[in-house]
């Protein structure tokens, strides 16, 4: 039989100096009872670069987190449930505890934003069902993002905007953490000791988003009304509104200078101008963006077509639609983008505009 953990405070005390998470007598005692049987804890001496991510399987989404560079340690965890008394997985799996296997990551903000890593844990979840993910079902599998600052909830709260407007349904929990348990010692690093054990996320999509070297961070999507004085007419009806500029009588459809192109609202880096290819749509045509991680596709039905719709990570702006089996695209995929979604910005510029860490693509 699986044993609880025991003694998790203990345990984790050796590490404090090291900014990782002491769970105090103070945290663990109850204060209030803000729901039937919940334990409130005091997160106030809580790092801010700390969030608390409940995805589904908790093996999974520490894989995932621990993988990110700049992630400095991840904890394996029940959240927002009853009490210390219940926080054991066999008491957790019964369904009656409200705990969800949540994952804390204390991460560096120096080298990686909240923004990335909400991000990454939205392009690995289904944001609209509840109570499960992938093959697992039960309460404790229902996604959820739980913070302890101000901070935190900003960022959340913004990325989560922009996520929601993705979606016809968005079950995930957010709001502040309530409680949290460390789980037990064999859930921790899980998936470094059991290499071939289960994992809900592809194996795939973490070795991607590993990788990934644009940090939305540094391309907030600005407040609306700054976008509408920011953009044309023109610009501001194709990416705010799904607008489709006219063919063959736009900006970029048959130029093919050496640089990138970058979201005309947020400047965040789409594709290069190694992507583009010569198409007879009358729009730029890409056939791969500069990262896979920058683009949010999402089912478009309108004007009685069934079309995949392509939108920016960070800004949410309206670029066009992908297309497969393009006999004119070397990879058989066109982006078919608006240019009034873009700005080029040109090889000899990147530097200057801060797009130099992104040379080194031009050099393959």
């Amino acid at each position: 039989m699986k044993l609880k953990r025991i003694a998790a405070a203990c345990a984790m005390a050796a590490v404090a100096a090291a900014g990782i998470f002491v769970f105090t007598r103070k945290q663990q005692a109850m204060q209030t009872e803000k729901e039937i049987g919940m334990t409130q804890m005091d997160f106030s001496t809580e790092p801010k670069n700390v969030i608390y991510l409940a995805g589904g399987c908790f093996w999974g989404m520490e894989k995932l987190m621990q993988s990110i560079p700049g992630v400095q340690d991840v904890t394996s965890g029940y959240a927002n449930g009853t009490g210390a008394d219940e926080a054991n997985y066999t008491v957790v799996c019964g369904g009656e505890t409200g705990f969800r296997e949540t994952v804390r990551v204390l991460y560096d903000p120096e080298q990686v934003s909240l923004d990335r890593l909400l991000f990454d844990y939205f392009y690995v979840i289904d944001p609209t069902v509840s109570n499960r993910q992938g093959n697992d079902i039960g309460t404790q599998y229902q996604t959820g993002i739980y913070y302890t600052n101000d901070t935190a909830k900003a960022a959340v709260e913004r990325i989560v905007e922009v996520e929601k407007a993705r979606t016809a349904h968005f079950a995930v929990e957010v709001g502040p953490l309530i409680n949290f348990y460390p789980a037990e010692e064999y859930h921790q690093d899980y998936l470094d000791k059991n290499p071939g054990g289960y994992c809900h996320i592809p194996a795939s999509e973490i070795a991607l988003l590993a990788r990934l070297t644009i940090d939305p961070g540094d391309y907030e999507k600005p407040a609306k009304e700054v976008i509408r004085e920011k953009l044309t007419d023109e610009q501001y009806r194709v990416t705010q509104q799904a607008g489709t500029e006219t063919p063959f009588a736009n900006q970029y459809w048959d130029f093919y200078g050496k640089g990138i192109y970058v979201d005309v609202v947020t400047g965040e880096p789409l594709f290069t101008s190694l992507s583009k290819f010569e198409s007879s749509c009358g729009w730029p045509a890409f056939s791969a963006p500069i990262e896979d991680g920058v683009l949010a596709e999402r089912q478009d039905s309108s004007y009685g077509m069934d079309r995949t719709e392509v939108r920016s990570r960070a800004g949410d702006s309206h670029l066009g639609h992908v297309f497969d089996g393009d006999p004119e695209s070397p990879t058989g995929t066109r982006y078919c983008i608006n240019s009034a979604a873009l700005r080029f910005v040109a090889y000899e510029d990147m530097d200057a505009e801060g797009y130099g860490y992104l040379k080194y693509l031009f050099e393959k």
